[in-house]
């Protein structure tokens, strides 16, 4: 009987926790239609005529580090690349399946490229791979033959690329769900082999729902964080007995996960570096996705913006990396994430007159200063504020203009 160990559990998600943001890489032979991910099975092509992508499938300007360093720039920590997509389609050597990369007119292992830039850059390793495969001839009926292809093709991605950090499972839907994967000996054997990666929680769920970690009775498969998908929980995400539990919001810039030619809505860089703070300050990560194109670069649109989330965050990155929930209400002007006696205050927006500080009182202030810059900021003494006595007050100068049009990150350091 699976028993949890929650000082292990703890162990191997302390990075993670303190990373708070990654990148996700939808990648494969999509790119050629570019319509998105999904589109041989919304456009219902033939397995026959899918091939045609096969055969042509020849990303020349494929240079993994380029994605790394992008990552790296925009002050991400983990990136998790599509080993194999719903397609059935391997950017790894499989010896299981002849369609695969190394068949391609590529002829490479593009995960083993993969995994050495992303090491080189110092950022960890993530894997996703899909428990469907539309391109198995049992699909979508998946009996034991199917199971043990699954299970194989697991095993190579967990002993072929060295350690792995992130091991992203996509995903369980009607009665497809934990023992209809065989996933406690799955997870068995991914745990012998790869004893410290942190496995999402999809071998139970989709994108919707929590899994059995939050319901109180973990499985031998349970996810080691919660999964939602294109929405970030509106009071993070706590277990039934009212405990916060790990959670990373996985988004798109755009509206598709795999390249789209046509999808140019594109979310803002401010919006996108709001949301990273919303999903810290809940307690949560943000995993991020880029869609290369079928030559194996990402969208220019997402280059500029993460340029730009990784201009703001070499300036505010410890308002992000190591914290969470402030345990303080939510101030009208932003947000507040916290590591230790550090509360940062996030102002979107100034306020009229002095900043007010919610939960936090005067006397329990050691300082406060800009992240930015590292310049002090006074407490303020105004009379306005006299009808407010148990609440301390930031005082921010004469300007209404934040030094900070996006996001201006107050540190107030509390007394310890």
């Amino acid at each position: 009987m699976y028993k949890f160990d929650r000082e292990a559990y703890d162990r191997r998600m302390e990075w993670y926790r303190d990373a708070r943001f990654g990148m996700f890489i939808h990648w494969g032979l999509y790119a050629i239609p570019a319509r998105g991910e999904w589109v041989r099975s919304t456009e219902q092509i033939p397995k026959e005529d899918y091939m045609k992508y096969f055969e042509e499938f020849n990303p020349v300007d494929f240079e993994p580090r380029k994605w790394a360093k992008a990552a790296k720039e925009a002050g991400m920590k983990y990136m998790v690349l599509t080993a194999k997509h719903h397609d059935g389609f391997c950017l790894f050597d499989s010896q299981y399946t002849d369609f695969k990369s190394t068949n391609t007119k590529c002829g490479r292992d593009l995960v083993a490229e993969y995994v050495d830039a992303v090491r080189a850059e110092g950022l960890k390793v993530g894997l996703y791979f899909s428990l469907l495969d539309w391109f198995h001839d049992d699909f979508p009926h998946y009996g034991d033959r199917y199971l043990t292809y699954m299970h194989n093709q697991v095993r190579e991605i967990c002993t072929n690329y060295g350690k792995l950090d992130v091991l992203w499972f996509d995903f369980s839907y009607d009665t497809l769900r934990g023992e209809a994967w065989k996933a406690t000996e799955l997870i068995n054997m991914v745990r012998k082999l790869q004893p410290d990666v942190i496995i999402d929680n999809r071998l139970e769920v989709s994108g919707e729902g929590y899994g059995s970690l939050a319901a109180g009775n973990p499985t031998s498969y349970h996810g080691d964080f919660v999964s939602p998908e294109q929405m970030i929980p509106p009071n993070g995400i706590q277990d039934v007995n009212g405990n916060d539990i790990a959670w990373e919001s996985c988004v798109t810039m755009n509206n598709h996960w795999g390249y789209c030619a046509n999808d140019h809505f594109f979310k803002p860089a401010p919006m996108l570096i709001k949301k990273l703070v919303e999903c810290v300050s809940k307690g949560g990560n943000l995993l991020l996705n880029v869609g290369p194109d079928a030559r194996g670069n990402i969208p220019e649109e997402s280059i500029e913006r993460l340029a730009e989330i990784g201009k703001w965050m070499k300036k505010n990155g410890e308002s992000i990396y190591g914290c969470g929930k402030a345990g303080i209400e939510k101030p009208d002007f932003g947000r507040v994430t916290r590591h230790g006696n550090h509360l940062y205050f996030h102002v979107y927006e100034n306020t009229v007159g002095p900043l007010p500080l919610p939960g936090v009182k005067k006397e329990e202030i050691q300082a406060i200063r800009y992240v930015a810059t590292g310049a002090e900021i006074p407490v303020s003494t105004s009379w306005v504020h006299s009808d407010y006595p148990t609440m301390a007050f930031a005082d921010l100068g004469e300007d209404p203009v934040l030094p900070d049009g996006v996001d201006t990150v107050i540190d107030v350091i509390l007394k310890k």
